[in-house]
């Protein structure tokens, strides 16, 4: 069972008379519980069951397995005295664990083998001679065996010490304190200024926004919670793929999740928390190649915390779950095109390569390559705020107008292609793109402003008192408000 089927040993009594062995990739027999004892009563037999079915559902449940079937070996030298004939036949359920009882005793031990369809077919018999004089030798032969496959699984887990990952975590910290030092992490200008995930300005040509957002953080609960994610689940990745497959996985998720919030979300942001998820989504490879190994140990443990995770994400707002799916995806992608330490897979890893390359030009595409029109609307106010500033202001015009007619403008899109118009002297268009911008938001006091200055132009003083008036009320701490209201009110 052990050398040939592969069957882990789970467990060995002190004595030696019990033992549990595990293949969960084996359908006919997930476990195999062996038992030497002589057996006197049925009675016995039928609460040994019960306890067996009891313990085989928390192997189940541990396991994360669906159905479990146990074949419960009995070695006894006789069978029961009062056995019902068919006490080792009808299988025991409990839950949705299945024990199927063997009863091997005497000559009838080889015709018990022979009719199960499970073990039909194995060389089960060892001569006597060998039996007697070898029986220490056989054992000691199980035990290396076992011994020497779970070596083999915990070397999937050790293929290297972590270094990469204190060292992101060393970097995210120090741009922390110097966010701190420059306006606070929690200032969106300052974020702006250091590189945070903006999506007007990636727009106009700074790609390398896709990056610099990986080692930022806005608040420190924030840098705590990811600095003590990547603690884990940095180093426990690091030492399954090595250090520059690390790098690799982790960069490509933190640059997949940036991208994906760049095209379904138009919030500032920044965080690690797409390259963490990258971490998982490179567990989740592990688990293709090893699945096996991975349900035994982490599997339904971290299935769980992602599906967690992306529930808060959907329900508590702020959250940029966009990043988080899309560095979920990137590094399960990355960790296929660069596999596993001794793991080649040369044709998949190609595939992984040509649909993640195919992939990313597909969404770049769907997200940038289309009509302005169809943006966002803070995206394209943001792009139209940015030319503003580099007095940019046909562009505006070329970015905003078919917005206005095709798109779903708002206050602030009529205002800043109002403001292009006034330095393109279009007085007329400028007017009733700040009435319609007033309409949208009776409160715009910068709105009301500028038309009093276009009414003024156009003689219409009285119009022009009103909205100066209205612009002084909203906001009294503007000075400009103030003067050009009394200067109204003198004249008028």
């Amino acid at each position: 069972m052990v050398e040939h089927k592969h069957y882990r040993i789970l467990n060995l009594s002190s004595n030696q008379d019990e033992i549990w062995l595990e293949n969960t990739g084996v359908k006919e027999a997930n476990v195999i519980r062996v038992v030497l004892k002589d057996l006197d009563w049925g009675n016995w037999v039928k609460r040994d069951m019960e306890l067996v079915s009891i313990n085989g559902e928390k192997i189940r449940k541990s396991l994360g397995k669906r159905k479990l079937l146990v074949k419960n070996i009995y070695v006894s030298t006789f069978p029961p005295v009062d056995a019902e004939p068919d006490l080792f036949q009808k299988p025991l359920n409990y839950q949705k664990t299945t024990v199927q009882p063997l009863l091997l005793n005497g000559d009838q031990g080889a015709e018990w083998l022979k009719d199960d369809p499970f073990f039909n077919g194995g060389e089960w018999e060892i001569p006597p001679e060998v039996m007697d004089a070898n029986v220490e030798w056989i054992k000691s032969m199980t035990m290396t065996s076992s011994s020497r496959q779970i070596q083999k699984e915990r070397a999937l887990f050790e293929k290297g010490k972590p270094f990469f990952t204190y060292f992101f975590i060393a970097f995210q910290m120090i741009m922390f304190f110097i966010l701190e030092l420059n306006g606070g992490s929690k200032n969106p200008q300052t974020l702006i200024e250091f590189g945070a995930k903006y999506n007007p300005l990636m727009i106009e040509g700074e790609w390398w926004r896709l990056v610099t957002p990986i080692f930022l953080h806005i608040g420190i609960l924030h840098l705590f919670m990811n600095t003590l994610a990547l603690f884990y689940l940095g180093t426990a990745v690091e030492k399954m793929f090595g250090r520059i497959r690390f790098i690799i996985i982790y960069m490509v998720s933190g640059v997949a999740g940036s991208l994906a919030s760049f095209l379904f979300t138009s919030n500032l942001s920044a965080g690690a928390s797409g390259a963490i998820f990258g971490c998982f989504g490179a567990l989740l490879y592990f688990g293709v190649l090893y699945p096996k190994i991975f349900f035994r140990t982490m599997g339904t443990n971290i299935i769980a915390v992602i599906l967690l995770n992306l529930v808060l994400g959907f329900t508590i707002p702020g959250i940029d779950n966009a990043g988080h799916i899309g560095g979920l995806i990137g590094g399960f992608l990355a960790a296929g095109i660069v596999s596993m330490p001794n793991v080649l897979r040369p044709l998949r890893q190609f595939l992984f390569l040509l649909g993640s390359t195919l992939l990313t030009g597909i969404l770049v595409w769907w997200g940038i390559g289309t009509d302005p029109a169809s943006w966002d609307v803070d995206t394209i106010n943001g792009v139209a705020q940015e030319k503003i500033s580099n007095q940019q202001w046909e562009e505006v015009e070329d970015i905003l107008i078919p917005v206005i007619k095709e798109g779903s403008p708002n206050a602030e899109t009529y205002f800043y292609l109002s403001y292009a118009e006034i330095k393109l002297n279009k007085p007329e268009q400028a007017k009733g793109h700040l009435e319609a911008a007033i309409s949208e938001n009776e409160g715009f006091h910068e709105a009301h402003y500028n038309l009093a200055l276009i009414l003024i132009d156009s003689g219409d003083m009285k119009e022009a008192f009103v909205h100066a008036k209205k612009a002084y009320e909203l906001n009294r701490q503007e000075e400009k408000y103030e003067k050009l209201y009394h200067e109204l009110k003198e004249r008028s």
